[in-house]
């Protein structure tokens, strides 16, 4: 495979539109990207967007190269029974859904078709995802370069084993919500200590920013960055403190549990 070869996209939310965007970048001619959405004013919206082209399921995986399932779980099944009356033999079968193993995808289609599983998350919108990748064994050395190549122009990409990918789900799949959730906590709390929403929120977005930026770039681990900022008995000190009494550590690796857990339960 190569920046020739012919792709479908099988479902065009906001997920497959980033992955539209990744292949483009990655060197794919928007001319050799077909969607198939069943919501014709949004194919119609990337279409012009893009220029990209649109076909029906059936005409769609029957002449692609690979074939990227950017759809949800729960409507994995009736996927692969639509299209493997149909699809091209050869193709790589790419799938972001959460929990469906690869497995369950080559069951599904019973064609023979290499698999690859791949566990994106939303900060792929702005080019700054991070999706993990397991390998099927029937996947060529050029479809694997090719399905990694592109994930790598969504921000960053890993290849794990794939009895890791729940792992990586609760990780960097559902991560950003922890990201969010830690935001909300932190704006509510600089309003309860007298700052206006509009400041408590401009405050804690760039403290966040700036942190995970110096993080990135500083070559530190953030054991060592957290060291750095924290005076003893000073207010940071103060602060974690109060973390560590709570039990941060712990609260986190339950919830990462419990992440880890559903999806397994999706599988």
């Amino acid at each position: 495979m190569n920046q020739q070869s012919k792709v479908a996209v099988i479902g065009a939310g906001v997920m497959g539109e980033a992955l539209i965007a990744a292949l483009i970048s990655s060197g794919v001619k928007p001319d050799l990207i077909t969607i198939s959405e069943k919501r014709e004013d949004r194919a119609q919206e990337l279409i012009s967007k893009y220029s990209i082209k649109a076909a029906s399921l059936a005409s769609n995986v029957s002449d692609a190269d690979a074939l990227l399932l950017v759809v949800k779980p729960q409507d994995m099944a009736a996927v692969l029974d639509e299209v493997k009356g149909t699809i091209n033999p050869k193709a790589v079968v790419i799938t972001f859904a959460a929990g469906k193993t690869i497995s369950f995808i080559s069951n599904g289609l019973g064609t023979g078709n290499p698999v690859v599983r791949v566990m994106p998350n939303t900060p792929t919108l702005v080019g700054e995802g991070m999706a993990a990748a397991s390998i099927g064994t029937a996947v060529t050395d050029a479809q694997r370069d090719f399905v990694l190549g592109f994930l790598a122009a969504t921000g960053k990409v890993i290849e794990v084993s794939e009895d890791l990918q729940d792992a990586v789900t609760a990780t960097s799949g559902s991560g950003p919500a922890y990201f969010f959730a830690f935001v909300e906590a932190m704006v509510a709390g600089a309003k309860e200590l007298g700052l206006s929403e509009k400041d408590a929120t401009t405050l804690t977005v760039q403290t966040i920013v700036g942190a995970a930026k110096l993080l990135e770039e500083s070559g530190k681990s953030a054991t060592t960055l957290r060291e750095n900022v924290t005076s003893p008995n000073g207010t940071t000190a103060a602060a974690l403190a109060s973390f560590s009494s709570g039990d941060l550590n712990s609260m986190v690796a339950k919830a990462m549990k419990a992440a880890r857990d559903r999806s397994q339960e999706l599988a």
